[in-house]
């Protein structure tokens, strides 16, 4: 009966020790295709210092994220000192993240690098945040660095190459600006963009040559309309910080007051000549109306002249003219 139970507890023992080979069997197989499928990565990553595991690059290929982006844009964030470890730093997870919500991991990368090399405040988060929005961050932060120069009007937009102002004398002056602007990348996330600046810029500029006295002050001092729109804060609730604003070109165009005041003249003309017709009309109709006046009143003596033949006649017949002649 002994042998039986040790036999039993012999072949429960040998089960145990298959599956376990087995299983050890399945565990080094997973692991030598994973190191095949992703150990030139993973020792890519780890010679860089880049901490990411074996077990993300697996998790990358089951959630369909492409591994090379996210260990390349890793070693990137390490080589250049960037925190890749801590829990607001650039972590895999948060790179993973980012990539399926669609941004551009590389783009967010290198503009974080590049903020960080110009001494810009630039967390993932914002820049992340940016990429999101539809906005090219890396671009933001090079315009940072190295300032844009919008021109105002932008010929290719509008089709015109100058703005159009008319000073108090009435004569037109003819302006093209250059506005040199800075990202501002605290307010890129719902700022207005470029039109709005060159729109802002624009109207600023007419409205301040129309406030001029003549079109001379203008030409002798330029600079003095560009510190004026300068002062007005343009930039507010924009994309950009305005840097400077240069009156690039003006020319004198026609003197529009000139033109008006002699074609107010000429409605002039026209309205006393259009008075005098009216007046001349209203006297021939009273003419007319006297000459009508006159017939009716001839018309009316013709009338009493006949009456009086009759007038006699029926005296003679009565005989009162006789009588009125003896008494007489």
């Amino acid at each position: 009966m002994s042998i039986f139970l040790l036999a039993q507890q012999f072949d429960i023992m040998s089960v145990v020790w298959w599956v376990v080979i087995g299983l050890l069997a399945l565990v080094a197989l997973f692991i030598v295709i994973s190191f095949f499928a992703f150990g030139a990565q993973w020792i890519q990553a780890f010679a860089a210092s880049a901490r990411v595991s074996m077990l993300s690059l697996i998790g990358m290929y089951f959630r369909q994220v492409k591994a090379p982006i996210i260990v390349h844009a890793k070693i990137m964030a390490a080589q250049a000192g960037l925190d890749i470890s801590s829990r607001n730093g650039i972590l895999t997870q948060r790179l993973e993240a980012h990539y399926l919500a669609g941004g551009n991991v590389m783009n967010v990368i290198q503009a974080i690098i590049a903020a960080q090399r110009a001494g810009i405040d630039l967390d993932f988060d914002r820049a992340a945040a940016i990429d999101l929005a539809g906005r090219d961050v890396q671009d933001a932060v090079r315009t940072s660095v190295h300032p844009k120069v919008i021109d105002c009007p932008d010929a290719r937009r509008s089709g015109k190459a100058t703005l159009s102002a008319i000073a108090r004398d009435g004569v037109e002056l003819r302006v093209r600006t250059r506005v040199t602007v800075r990202t501002n990348l605290e307010q890129l996330i719902g700022g207005a963009t470029e039109e709005t600046i060159i729109a802002r810029v624009g109207e600023s500029i007419i409205s301040s040559i129309g406030s001029s006295e003549s079109h001379q002050t203008v030409l002798e001092n330029p600079d003095m309309i560009s510190r004026t729109v300068l002062r007005r804060g343009l930039d507010a609730q924009t994309a950009f910080q305005i840097v400077s604003i240069d009156i690039a070109d003006i020319d004198v165009g026609d003197n529009i007051g000139a033109r008006l005041r002699a074609d107010q003249a000429e409605a002039d003309v026209r309205v006393a000549r259009a008075l005098a017709e009216q007046r001349r009309a209203e006297a021939i109709a009273t003419e007319q109306e006297n000459r009508a006046s006159v017939e009716e009143n001839r018309v009316n003596l013709v009338l009493a002249e006949a009456e009086v033949p009759k007038a006699m006649a029926l005296a003679f017949k009565k005989g009162n003219l006789g009588v009125v002649a003896n008494g007489g």
